[in-house]
């Protein structure tokens, strides 16, 4: 739309948008620190006659050696034929490391370079995205003259943002040697995230800054740090607070990706605020919320095409969960979606109703993120209801028990959110909602297989963090003192099952399984009955 058929009320949002992101883009951005790369040219060109006619176009702009899938060797480049072994290749821009190996022998071979150039119909590495200095192409004539100039740069030292965080302390992936969480390592396009002990390893120098890695973390363990969370929520307050001020209205606001050469036209779209990451699927669920809860009337994901498959898939899932907790408090469902590249050029139509602005901080981490902003949105609602029961995938829900449940506490010791409290001496598991991640720890470490886990919200924040008993037995006392030591169902148990022990025939004995400790030491020395059979059972 040309200036001369604006209306006053679009020329209003226009100027309300170049203030609101004159205000976005003074906003410092805390820095991450760099991941460097350093190649000496050295490529390994790997297919088959192709690859012989192809790597000698690389002499004097590299080192090229021919990693020959099939085919006959010809003079001009170093080449290592794999004649039927197994390939293996490790590493990433300066530090490839390929293994031919033979099956059924311990001998193998090893090639280092710095460059991989992969010419088969089907790439020899298949994560959506590959690592850096990892060069796939077709056999075709313009792709090929195309790669020359390409791979000529590809000398020298690199560098790259390190796009993550990661605290252990807060990760839900393994505890007690049982392994719960590993939605970062199945999500991670670049196959860069491992496990390794209790922990999950990030190599830094694959990680390709995917961002998905962080949207379904579910207690905020690992985190996207280019920008920084709370810098980006930082931003995304400002931008709008300062449209609204500005007399600005209706803002949609769009997150879009900004590619290499910015050959992509942003939105002009007088109402529709752009915000440029760099992946979409490195902005998650708080984010969107957030955006709702500081003044947006819609939150758009603009996916340019890029998106790889399987993220593309957790973004969608991720999205299904905000909308359905934004149906469950009556708003629009669609009032955070992903469209494609050519919609956001049309007009878009706000969706969330008119709300005083939130202005809590960004300073906390994703879940305090996700509560404030759900929070401000429950507040404002005309109607909800009171829970909203989600997908798979959810961060949020409950833990049912029961009755196989011995009480041994091992849930309690093993969960990584501290949603799972003993009874401070009364035989009781205690639950605290808003802390629990849904991630299944305690499900893996119930020795009972009598816990199970429902991903769902409850939207009341006083009753999201209520203290509240999941499961208790009445406590059995012992016969002799009185004292509470165990559970009824523990006592009953082991009446059962060493009813027909040899140690437990008579009475007394039977009725020392009703004891506490102490009580049944003293009884067992007063029984002349008992002393005797140990004293002859250590005789023998």
């Amino acid at each position: 739309m040309s200036d001369k058929t604006e209306t006053p009320g679009q020329m209003h949002n226009k100027q309300a948008r170049k203030k609101a992101l004159e205000a976005f883009n003074k906003e410092p951005i805390n820095p991450t620190s760099l991941v460097k790369y350093q190649s000496k040219g050295r490529i390994a060109v790997i297919g088959g006659m192709e690859a012989m006619e192809y790597a000698p176009r690389l002499s004097g702009l590299l080192q090229p050696q021919v990693i020959l899938i099939e085919g006959v060797e010809e003079p001009g480049v170093p080449v290592i034929a794999v004649g039927g072994r197994t390939i293996e290749i490790q590493g990433y821009l300066g530090s490839f490391k390929i293994t031919l190996g033979d099956k059924g022998k311990a001998s193998s071979e090893t090639v280092e370079v710095d460059l991989i150039l992969d010419l088969n119909h089907e790439p020899l590495l298949d994560m959506a995205m590959k690592p850096p200095g990892y060069f796939v192409s077709s056999t075709e004539e313009a792709q090929l003259a195309r790669k020359v100039d390409e791979l000529s740069a590809m000398t020298g030292s690199f560098e790259k943002p390190r796009y993550f965080d990661y605290d252990p302390s807060l990760c839900a992936h393994s505890r007690a040697g049982k392994t719960a969480c590993t939605r970062c390592i199945e999500s991670c396009p670049a196959e860069a995230i491992s496990s390794i002990e209790q922990t999950i390893q990030v190599n830094s120098h694959l990680c390709q800054g995917g961002g998905v890695c962080a949207t379904v973390c579910p207690s905020g363990a690992i985190r996207y740090s280019y920008p920084q969370a709370q810098d980006l929520l930082n931003r995304i307050r400002i931008l709008l607070r300062t449209y609204i001020d500005e007399g600005g209205l209706e803002p949609v606001l769009a997150f879009v990706t900004e590619p290499d050469d910015g050959g992509v036209q942003l939105p002009s779209q007088k109402n529709v605020l752009p915000v440029s990451v760099e992946e979409l699927a490195s902005v998650g669920l708080e984010t969107w919320l957030s955006a709702l809860a500081y003044g947006a009337r819609s939150v758009l994901l603009v996916n340019d095409g890029s998106l790889p498959e399987k993220v593309a898939q957790e973004l969608h899932t991720q999205v299904d969960i905000a909308a359905d907790i934004l149906s469950a408090m009556n708003y629009s469902s669609r009032s955070i979606r992903i469209v494609d590249a050519a919609e956001i050029f049309e007009v878009q139509q706000a969706l969330m109703p008119k709300m005083t602005p939130a202005s809590f901080s960004a300073s906390g981490g994703k879940r305090q993120a996700a509560f404030f902003s759900i929070d401000h949105l429950y507040q404002h609602a005309q109607k909800s209801r009171p829970m909203v029961t989600l997908n798979s995938g959810a961060m949020f829900g409950t833990v049912s028990i029961d009755k196989q449940c011995t009480l041994c506490q091992a849930c309690v010791t093993a969960c990584p959110g501290k949603a799972l409290h003993s009874g401070d001496g009364v035989p009781q598991i205690q639950f605290v909602e808003a802390n629990c991640l849904q991630c299944g720890m305690c499900t893996r470490t119930c020795p009972e297989n009598a816990i199970s886990i429902t991903p769902r919200l409850l939207l009341d924040r006083e009753q999201r963090n209520k203290l509240r008993v999941l499961y208790e037995e009445p406590a059995f006392e012992c016969i002799s003192c009185g004292k509470a030591f165990a559970t009824v169902s523990v006592i009953e148990n082991m009446l059962a099952k060493l009813q027909h022990h040899a140690m437990f025939q008579s009475e007394r004995a039977r009725n020392r399984l009703r004891m506490c400790e102490d009580c049944r030491v003293i009884d067992v020395v007063q029984d002349p009955d008992a002393m005797g059979t140990q004293n002859e059972q250590s005789v023998h």
